[in-house]
């Protein structure tokens, strides 16, 4: 089975949608299950992980809505004010929901040690009790702050979106390398082969700008611990979604197809327990 374990549905809103700016103009419309489907089935893919772009309530009710309406939606990584005061009173409404997989705030908007806020650990530190993941959304500079949060909680499972959104276009920076493997000796963090398309200058790559990137993720966290996610339709900015899957699989071209099954599906199957 193959699972693409990150990409959005959203009914676009100038206002609520403002980070979509004016020169995303393929991006400012409506993207809706009836949308992803037929892409999809196109590429073989089985299902997908719907995860949260607006830091409300009201998004996570729709995502949830649109995967019991859609049966390909495997489950919903949503946004839950990790910092109210009535937050177990919120996790346990939505862990009650089988489709509700995890949880993730938009982090690389926030400052760098937003991580280390006592109201945001202590709001991590209860997803475990209901056995959600917690998705790590930051920028390179933010990363000293994700290994301290992934280090504080050994037990919950997180996950790095978009391998932390270095810029690809550049020379490979140490420092991201660094972190990337520090990163990584936790266990209980797990990594994301998505968003890469779109941290380029300009949108513009060669296929084999990618590959000492995936390199060191690849060698960091082993193919146990990497999902594929398309990040569709942000995706659509610099390539559309037959290229970002082709970007994986050429890469895993001299892998065993136990390799490419864990990291085109088993994984993320195992690890949001779809």
């Amino acid at each position: 089975m193959i699972i693409d374990s990150h990409q959005h549905f959203w009914k676009y809103d100038p206002v609520r949608d403002a980070w979509i700016d004016t020169s995303m103009d393929s991006i400012r419309k409506d993207f809706l299950p009836k949308d992803l489907l037929p892409i999809l089935k196109a590429n073989k893919i089985d299902g997908c992980i719907a995860v949260q772009a607006d830091q409300s309530e009201t998004e996570t009710e729709f995502l949830l809505q649109c995967a019991e309406k859609n049966p390909f939606i495997k489950g919903v990584v949503g946004w839950v004010d990790l910092t109210a005061n009535n937050l177990e009173e919120r996790l346990e409404y939505y862990a009650s929901n089988p489709l509700f997989k995890g949880v993730r705030h938009i982090v690389q908007a926030e400052n760098d040690d937003y991580l280390l806020r006592k109201d945001v650990q202590n709001g991590i530190g209860k997803l475990l009790k209901y056995d959600l993941a917690y998705d790590i959304l930051v920028f390179p500079n933010q990363l000293p702050s994700a290994i301290a949060i992934v280090e504080a909680f050994p037990n919950q499972k997180f996950i790095l979106d978009h391998i932390a959104k270095p810029t690809i276009s550049k020379a490979i920076s140490e420092i991201w390398v660094h972190n990337i493997k520090q990163l990584s000796k936790h266990k209980n963090v797990y990594c994301k082969l998505s968003g890469m398309v779109t941290e380029t200058i300009n949108f513009k790559f060669k296929e084999d700008d990618f590959k000492p990137y995936i390199d060191v993720i690849f060698k960091a966290f082993g193919p146990d611990r990497i999902m594929f996610g398309s990040d569709w339709p942000v995706c659509l900015l610099a390539a559309n979604y037959d290229k970002v899957l082709k970007i994986v699989n050429d890469y895993l071209e001299n892998q065993s197809i136990e390799v490419k099954n864990n990291i085109l599906g088993k994984n993320a199957i195992k690890i949001y327990n779809l």
